[in-house]
């Protein structure tokens, strides 16, 4: 059975072939490392162990990956600069830019996420804990966490 290709996967598909007529390596490589990220976790999921087994991948699979890519290059950044590396964190800005133009396409504008915010505050309180949970839980895959936190923290104030 095979499966479906989602359409950031085939975005991303169509984007390697447009990067190699281009001659565009750092893109290409980058490209190439979030389809790979991609298969890993398809493939993680056929092992018995593992939390998700046999589920089939989805589209906020696919998000959640260049979520994780883009995580890991915002936390490689300030560590390569700390150890004078400037070239290396160049290189992994450049990746960074590549997958946010990826990520920005799936995620929900700050005023979509006032308006969440707002909502649950109205039916929970002023309280953090009670509301930054499920804000996060509503925005789960089309919102960075840290992001939903700040805007939680600006309106409960």
């Amino acid at each position: 059975m095979a499966r479906q290709d989602f359409p950031l996967e085939q975005q991303l598909r169509k984007d390697i072939i447009e990067a190699q007529k281009a001659r565009d390596q750092v893109r290409l490589d980058t490209l190439r490392m979030a389809l790979g990220a991609i298969h890993n976790l398809e493939v993680a999921r056929t092992d018995r162990k593992h939390p998700e087994y046999g589920q089939p991948l989805t589209e906020p699979d696919t998000v959640r990956v260049l979520e994780q890519e883009a995580k890991k290059r915002n936390q490689a950044i300030p560590l390569y600069k700390q150890g004078g590396r400037n070239d290396l964190a160049e290189k992994e800005q450049r990746e960074l830019d590549i997958l946010q133009s990826y990520l920005q396409s799936s995620q929900i504008s700050d005023e979509e996420i006032r308006a969440v915010v707002a909502r649950l505050i109205e039916q929970n309180g002023k309280e953090f804990r009670k509301v930054m949970p499920q804000a996060a839980k509503e925005t789960k895959g089309r919102a960075d966490g840290a992001r939903v936190q700040r805007i939680v923290r600006e309106m409960i104030q």
